[in-house]
Formats: C-alpha cells, sequence, structure tokens
C-alpha cells in the first residue's frame, strides 16, 4: 500500500513474499552506458577497448550476482508461498520510505498482516511513522 505522510514523503506498506529481501535491486540501472558508435578496428581502439573492459568487469560481475539472485529468487517464490500457506508461516510486513526498507514486523496470518498494514499505513498518513528498525547500527 503506498501512502504519504504529511511533510509529503512516500511510504510502501507491504507484505513480504520470501524471507529475505533483495540486497542488489537496482543494480543494472547503476551501470555506466557504453558508447553506441562502437571501437574502431585499429591498435589504439583495441587497447581503449581492453582498459574499458577491465574498467566495467566489476559492474559486469555486479549485474550477474544481480541475475543470479533474482533467479533464485524466482526459483524459492513458489515454495516460500507454499509455505506460509499450508504450514501457516507469520509473514513479515515492512515499510520503506521511497524505496528504503525503514522498518519491519513479524504479524499472523495473511488477513492479520493484511490488517495491520492498513493500520500502519494510516498511522503513516497522520505523521506518525514507525520507529525504523531496518539498517540501524546496534
Amino acid at each position: 500500500m503506498k501512502v504519504r505522510d504529511p511533510q509529503g514523503q512516500t511510504w510502501r506498506v507491504t507484505r513480504r513474499w520470501v524471507p529475505w529481501r533483495r540486497r542488489l535491486k537496482g543494480t543494472l540501472d547503476a551501470m555506466p552506458s557504453l558508447p553506441s558508435s562502437g571501437l574502431g578496428d585499429d591498435p589504439v581502439s583495441a587497447i581503449i577497448g581492453i582498459v574499458l573492459l577491465i574498467l566495467l568487469l566489476p559492474f559486469l560481475l555486479l549485474a550477474l550476482v544481480a541475475g543470479l539472485e533474482l533467479l533464485l529468487l524466482l526459483l524459492v517464490l513458489p515454495f516460500a508461498v507454499l509455505g506460509r500457506v499450508l504450514f501457516g508461516r507469520h509473514w513479515t510486513i515492512e515499510a520503506r520510505r521511497g524505496f528504503r526498507p525503514w522498518w519491519e514486523e513479524q504479524v499472523g496470518d495473511w488477513q492479520a498482516a493484511g490488517v495491520r498494514i492498513h493500520e500502519v499505513a494510516e498511522e503513516i498518513r497522520h505523521g506518525h511513522a514507525p520507529e525504523r528498525t531496518i539498517g540501524v547500527n546496534r
């Protein structure tokens, strides 16, 4: 559920579908763009291409890890949802300030999670933001 606080900040209060949060979300957006014209076929262009490849290698590895994480998420998601539905695992709801995780709480079943999401959204709408529990150095 998307809600704005009195200061105009956007918050998102949702259920977390898998037991973890994605760590590499937005990695592909941070990748530098390459020139579309390409490189020439002379030795200087080859040297420039090798240097660019060395400089881009960390970004390419990060994109590969992000892709593998997304693949793992897609493989585990059906089992995580099935486990929550069949075995009654508790749902975790979270509030994100913008897109940054801010707060999380374990709640009961699907219905209790929906009720709590609406309660937290109303609290945020009235200016009572939850205390930060994610990303706090303890």
